[in-house]
C-alpha cells in the first residue's frame, strides 16, 4: 500500500498546523497532491486504466476547489502552499 498512516502522519505534521491536524485546507490539499502524483506516476505505466484515470480526474479537481477556496480566504496562504509544493500558479 502507498499510502500508509506513517506517511499520513507525516504529510499531516510538515504542511498541517500540528500532527493531529487533518482538516485544515493545507494538510488536505498536500495529501491530494501526493496521491496525484502516486496515480500519474500509475498512469504512465498503465495508460489504458480507466479507473485509475477518473479518480485522478475527480482528485485533481478537488485540489482545485480546496486551493480555490484558499485563495478566497485567505491569499497569503494559498500563495505558501502553491510554492512548498512547487505547484503552477
Amino acid at each position: 500500500m502507498y499510502l500508509t498512516q506513517e506517511k499520513k502522519q507525516e504529510i499531516f505534521n510538515e504542511y498541517g498546523k500540528n500532527a493531529n491536524d487533518t482538516g485544515s485546507a493545507e494538510a488536505q490539499i498536500a495529501l491530494f497532491t501526493y496521491r496525484i502524483q502516486h496515480l500519474t506516476e500509475l498512469m504512465k505505466k498503465n495508460k489504458k486504466d480507466q479507473v485509475s484515470e477518473r479518480a485522478l480526474v475527480g482528485l485533481v479537481g478537488k485540489r482545485r476547489r480546496m486551493l480555490d477556496y484558499l485563495k478566497d480566504t485567505d491569499i497569503e496562504r494559498y500563495r505558501a502552499i502553491i510554492k512548498k509544493l512547487n505547484l503552477r500558479k
